[in-house]
């Protein structure tokens, strides 16, 4: 059976960096003495230095900007339409950023017969599916396949769909782009656990060109997890104003129950490079914990949330990419996302 392999991986934010504009922000919202002053405290905790945003927070302001402060009014926050606009309008800019750090050539750009577009945070059609094939050059007839409302986690899925795409045409490459606009989804509310939003999101767009050629990143097996009694710990559906977020704070406790009922087998097969999606500080502690890993195990984890915060599905990536750059061949990995449901995907791969 053919193998699948992950050759390249580009990375792209956009250039507003927000982290301290949105957690003042937030700090503003709030109107209970006591909720806002634990709401600094766990930025304290966040171990977030940057996050970055299509939308702008520091004059002077460009002519096609989107100003934040105007955009993100008290008693005035955008509705649905209104975000959706802005995410069509500054989507593709960010997804052509990433395009050109891939660095197609003309040869590659002619093997691609296969678009995957994961994204949860906007719609709208055409779309990004269209964008990619207009801006590369690719064929007419290249298929396309959206995997829409994920969450976090659809990143593997889209890499589960690239193998088996691989595995039945293989002189085929499949393109893989992860786009999240997630800033444009924060919400005007009095309950701690959604203005958590400000603290913990940013935006970002990973691109991946996957093929049966070998070199990168072998992909060897995948695994879906839908965790038992945590159906409603973590929801995101549409609304009026936006795209709801609840996020419970049992989701890392119940993380770690999960991996220690039945995470050995992950952790006992020899695996170094361990790409854990970084939902949040206490996730990825949560997974140290569960696993019981040695400490910088999650080092690259830890870098990416640092730097960029938790852009959804495409903040895995952002960890493949930076493993891609030290792995050793022969070298054992295991990427790990959690999303809606609660529901956990995993991919095992190696270095080649």
């Amino acid at each position: 059976m053919t193998q699948a392999y992950i050759h390249r991986i580009a990375t792209a934010a956009p250039e507003h960096e927000v982290h301290g504009a949105f957690v003042a922000f937030a700090g503003k919202l709030l109107q209970d003495d006591r909720a806002r002053s634990l709401f600094h405290r766990m930025a304290a905790k966040a171990e977030i230095d940057r996050r970055y945003s299509v939308l702008q927070v520091v004059p002077p302001f460009a002519d096609d900007a989107v100003n934040a402060h105007e955009f993100y009014q008290l008693n005035g926050f955008p509705g649905t339409e209104e975000r959706m606009r802005v995410y069509e309008r500054w989507a593709p800019r960010l997804l052509y950023k990433a395009l050109d750090r891939l660095k197609l050539t003309p040869a590659e750009r002619g093997r691609i017969r296969h678009v995957i577009v994961t994204s949860c945070t906007g719609h709208y059609a055409p779309g990004l599916d269209f964008a990619i094939i207009d801006y590369l050059g690719l064929s007419r007839e290249v298929s396309r396949t959206m995997v829409g409302f994920m969450g976090c986690y659809a990143a593997i899925n889209g890499l589960r769909q690239a193998q088996h795409i691989v595995r039945s045409a293989p002189d085929e490459s499949v393109l893989l782009v992860n786009l999240e606009l997630c800033t444009l989804h924060l919400q005007e509310s009095q309950d701690l656990a959604e203005v958590l939003s400000f603290l913990i999101f940013g935006d970002g767009c990973a691109v991946s060109l996957i093929s049966g050629e070998p070199g990168g990143l072998a992909i060897d097996a995948f695994r879906t997890v839908m965790v038992e009694g945590t159906r409603d710990l973590i929801t995101w559906r549409i609304g009026d104003g936006g795209f709801l977020m609840h996020l419970s704070g049992q989701v890392p406790g119940e993380i770690e129950k999960w991996l220690r009922q039945a995470g050995g087998e992950l952790a006992n097969n020899g695996t170094s490079l361990w790409a854990i999606h970084p939902g949040g500080n206490s996730v990825l502690d949560a997974v140290e914990r569960g696993l019981d890993l040695p400490d910088k195990s999650l080092a690259a984890s830890r870098n990416v949330l640092r730097s960029y915060g938790n852009m959804s599905s495409a903040t895995v990536m952002f960890v493949l990419e930076e493993l891609m750059r030290s792995a050793q061949a022969g070298e054992k990995g295991l990427a790990m996302s959690f999303g809606p449901g609660l529901t956990a995907e995993t991919m095992e791969f190696h270095a080649v």
